[in-house]
């Protein structure tokens, strides 16, 4: 469709999809003194202030947000309140998302203090039941109470978390010292810890096992080489690990150094098969990371089955780089089941599986997995789909909700509060109350239905991240006018006429920037619709001809949607039109993503393959939701069937491609 025909069809979708005047709910309402008084009692809370919450309370009386002063006028004491004053809250506010996040915070404090007979008492009512640290205090005291085998949940609990936690620490300590548990687990949580650069979650674990090994592993953290070349020796297991976490470290700054170690005589000797294939698992993820083509030779020098999957994850993504498809399915097929079953994994193996086939009839096997996934809800959902000869269009909208479902939502206290607490300014507060009122995890949580009429009342409240993300988690029912909603059309539809962008890409990206929250700041400055950062700002005003601007415009809504796409005009300009590359420029910068391109003179790859490859796990995420997000767009604006393969072109070396324009930016 030529791009006028376009704009008309987004035009008219437009129309149809402008959000009708909505009810007077009790959100539309000005702040009274009550909600002031809560206002300022977040202000105290975020300041520790606990005398000016105990002064503010009263004032908060019969605010709507009344529950979030109370919460934080208790939780700032909570180490003092005696066990009446927080069940009193409990019973006063029964049901609430801010009883369970107290409850969340009193159980924490009940395993640390070892009172497992209130722990017992309390945990059955947890409804949240999504902190891991309260999970393993839970475990622990079936363990203490029952002798229950509760090793494999701790286990997994504690491996999987990113950063240093006591509760889970806390359970696998005594498990070790009840010989319940090897400490052979403590190790391996010190092994992630050192190969994702997070010293704290080393040091704790080798804690675990003597605090007297821990300055040790602190000297091996900062100067990995020097520790391995004072040690000539590591036949005892302490010391095997501890070289082991020094590889790894030394992996992680350069993994061909380590390479290099790892073939030392000594370490090929001294060192278990199990310790010398998580170091080269860790060695090659960190040379895939840096898309060397030595990350295959390290990776082939270990054993599947004693890597770690994020070790598998990378191996399949080099050997998809390389072209190497009978090794693709060797690395996938050796991850964790769920791991496996992940949609990125199922169509990579299904890809391998195409390209190994001889036969028709084998042909037919690889893609059956793919009938599993296919869908218009992600990235590798879409590209099944297409695989299977299908194209990317709009499902079937679900059955109109009923006045009584809209009813529902409306009343729904949890929905209110939250909706009131973000008009007002309490976003975080908001959104929190807002995904517990809706979470299905929770008792009495929500249907199909209901998170549709719940995405229906934040939608015509203009509330469109808690829309989107409502709508979005949806199983059976799909409504993509709910998940691809698109606000400011006029202004969007302007600016992208003016310049030649495709509007599907410009609302693709800003759906994933900022899912449309006007005054969104990211934690390192970026603002806006289009999270722009200010000096970004200030380079693309001057190159497309605007004068007298400030940053502090950028909160505007036309000023960062005009900065915005200029900046993503030029970035894709200097990308040949290439949607991916432009796509991982405008979130990670435009070097990053020369580099990650290839060498020149290597070969072209299908873009998926190398979206895949960027070695930023943020960044490789957004490439894939922004053009799944794109690719659903457009379907929607033009009413036709669209291709996300065809949008992801190829990737390859610079002289491969089109002549390209570097961006001088500051």
């Amino acid at each position: 469709m030529q791009f006028s025909a376009i704009l008309t069809s987004f035009a008219l979708l437009g129309a149809m999809l402008s959000p009708t005047p909505s009810p007077a709910y009790a959100q539309d309402r000005p702040p009274t003194r009550a909600d002031e008084a809560v206002m300022d009692m977040a202000q105290a809370y975020k300041q520790r202030d606990r005398k000016r919450l105990t002064a503010l309370l009263p004032q908060a009386r019969g605010s709507q947000l009344e529950p979030w002063g109370a919460y934080w006028e208790l939780s700032s004491r909570l180490d003092e309140a005696s066990p009446a004053s927080i069940q009193d809250f409990m019973a006063r506010f029964g049901g609430s998302y801010q009883e369970d996040r107290l409850r969340t915070e009193w159980l924490l404090q009940l395993g640390r203090n070892r009172d497992w007979v209130s722990f017992h008492r309390e945990y059955p009512k947890y409804r949240m039941n999504d902190d891991r640290s309260v999970r393993c205090y839970a475990l622990l005291a079936d363990h203490l109470s029952s002798g229950a085998d509760v090793n494999q949940p701790v286990t997994d609990t504690w491996l999987a978390l990113k950063e240093a936690d006591d509760g889970c620490a806390s359970a696998v300590e005594q498990l070790i010292k009840d010989h319940s548990l090897k400490s052979h687990v403590a190790w391996l949580r010190a092994r992630l810890g050192m190969e994702n650069d997070r010293l704290r979650v080393a040091t704790q674990a080798v804690g675990l096992l003597n605090e007297g090994w821990v300055s040790t592993v602190n000297t091996l953290y900062l100067n990995p080489g020097k520790y391995l070349n004072d040690k000539l020796t590591a036949l005892r297991p302490k010391t095997r690990e501890l070289v082991s976490l020094a590889l790894i470290r030394l992996a992680y700054l350069d993994p061909a150094e380590a390479a290099a170690e790892m073939d030392k005589l000594r370490w090929k000797a001294q060192l278990t098969q199990e310790e010398r294939s998580w170091v080269w698992g860790a060695i090659g993820k960190r040379a895939a990371q840096k898309l060397s083509d030595d990350a295959l030779g390290y990776f082939a020098k270990g054993q599947v089955q004693h890597m770690h999957e994020d070790h598998l994850a990378w191996m399949a993504r080099a050997n998809l780089r390389a072209g190497r498809w009978e090794q693709v399915q060797q690395a996938i097929a050796a991850m964790p089941e769920p791991l496996r079953n992940d949609s990125t994994w199922v169509y990579w193996r299904a890809r391998a599986a195409l390209q190994l086939a001889k036969t028709e009839a084998a042909r037919a096997a690889a893609l059956r997995p793919l009938e599993g996934i296919a869908g218009v809800r992600g990235f590798y959902e879409q590209l099944a789909l297409e695989e299977l000869g299908q194209r990317i269009s709009v499902p079937p909208r679900p059955d109109a909700l009923t006045p009584e479902e809209k009813d529902g939502a409306r009343q729904n206290p949890g929905l209110s509060r939250a909706l009131y607490a973000i008009q007002i300014g309490l976003r975080a507060e908001g959104v929190r109350e807002w995904n517990y009122a809706t979470n299905l995890h929770v008792k009495g949580g929500m249907d199909d239905r209901s998170l549709l009429a719940a995405a229906d009342l934040a939608c015509r409240q203009e509330v469109w991240d808690r829309c989107i993300n409502t709508s979005d988690r949806t199983k059976s029912l799909i409504d993509m006018e709910q998940r691809f909603p698109m606000p400011y059309k006029s202004a969007v539809l302007a600016r992208t006429q003016q310049i030649g962008l495709d509007p599907a890409y410009v609302y693709g990206l800003i759906r994933q920037e900022s899912r449309f929250i006007m005054d969104a700041r990211s934690g390192v400055g970026a603002s806006g619709l289009m999270q722009v950062m200010p000096a970004t700002a200030r380079w693309t005003a001057k190159k497309i001809g605007m004068t007298d601007f400030h940053p502090q415009q950028l909160n505007n809504r036309d000023t960062n949607i005009t900065i915005g796409t200029g900046y993503l005009k030029l970035v894709l300009d200097s990308f040949a039109g290439s949607l991916p590359m432009a796509a991982a420029a405008y979130n990670a910068g435009p070097s990053r993503p020369r580099q990650w391109r290839g060498q020149s003179g290597g070969a072209v790859m299908e873009a998926a393959i190398w979206a895949e490859n960027v070695p930023f796990s943020e960044t490789r995420d957004y490439v894939k939701k922004v053009l799944s997000n794109t690719t659903n767009y457009a379907a929607l604006i033009t009413g036709q069937t669209q291709s996300l393969k065809a949008r992801l072109g190829s990737v390859g070396p610079k002289d491969a491609n089109l002549p390209e324009t570097a961006l001088d930016l500051p």
